[in-house]
């Protein structure tokens, strides 16, 4: 009885092993994809160099254009919604941060998901022997936006030294905070892309995903109760900046951070189920 029981338990460990050695084998092969992906990127920019700084430029006016809204709005009031002048500088740098990185690995990849699909692109990317979800997200490494990175790290190191008695250790609660973001944008906007397997031509959800966006780029606490809500749990774009910026600033608790890395597994699975359940649908091209 007890070599029956043992040979079971010797026998379900080896299934076990094999298949976490068989999943971890498999991410591997998948992050190498990412890095070659990125180092031929890499080359194709440096192909077009004044392209390259062109972007950055234009980037720039951006940040510069978001900000100027805000100072000119802090010349007449000391607080918006409980956000003062310092407070908001670091919303804004964290904004930056957070949107570099999801610009730099994803935004390109996306925006142009609908076209691929609709051309009939997709039917090479199913054959291949790895997630056409990962393939499509990380094709293209933008890597001209590392630039934005580094400015926009710079700009929020600068902004917190405008906050009184700042505690930079706080700054830890970022390595999880703005992964959770970056993963919950991206999720969102896989989602409405993902779409054109079940309309083909898309464009007005798109549409829809723009408006979304640009509800992240404003602190949750100026939107109406309902509003507020919905951005922070039915379609959490908070979590974009304004959640990251409250945590480090301590204006919320630790909850709120294991509430964006709940959110940002839950919406990274229901955009994975929607994909596959897209391509039950999809007639590829040739069909």
């Amino acid at each position: 009885m007890m070599k029956a029981f043992y040979s079971i338990t010797s026998t379900a460990t080896a299934t076990w092993n094999s298949r976490v050695a068989e999943q971890v084998r498999d991410l591997l092969k998948h992050i190498a994809l990412v890095g070659a992906f990125a180092r031929v990127s890499l080359m194709s920019e440096l192909e077009y160099r004044f392209n390259f700084a062109v972007r950055i430029f234009t980037d720039v006016i951006w940040y510069i254009a978001q900000l100027s809204v805000f100072e000119v709005l802090f010349q007449h009031t000391d607080s918006l919604s409980g956000w003062t002048l310092a407070s908001m500088r670091v919303f804004m740098g964290v904004l930056f941060l957070t949107d570099s990185i999801y610009m730099m690995l994803f935004s390109e990849n996306l925006d142009r998901l609908s076209d691929r699909i609709r051309r009939g692109d997709l039917d090479l990317l199913l054959v291949k022997p790895v997630s056409s979800q990962w393939m499509l997200s990380f094709q293209k490494i933008s890597v001209a936006y590392f630039g934005n990175f580094i400015i926009s790290a710079l700009w929020l190191g600068w902004s917190l030294t405008q906050v009184p008695d700042f505690q930079w250790w706080r700054l830890l609660w970022l390595l999880v905070c703005v992964p959770c973001g970056v993963i919950v944008v991206y999720a969102i906007r896989f989602s409405t892309a993902s779409t054109a397997l079940y309309f083909t031509k898309a464009d007005a959800i798109n549409y829809i995903w723009y408006q979304l966006y640009r509800l992240g780029t404003r602190p949750d606490t100026v939107y109406p109760k309902v509003l507020r809500y919905a951005v922070l749990s039915v379609l959490p774009i908070a979590f974009l900046a304004s959640v990251p910026a409250q945590v480090i600033l301590n204006r919320t608790g630790p909850e709120m951070v294991l509430w964006g890395i709940a959110l940002a597994s839950l919406m990274l699975a229901v955009s994975s189920w929607i994909w596959k359940t897209g391509l039950k649908r999809y007639a590829s091209a040739s069909s």
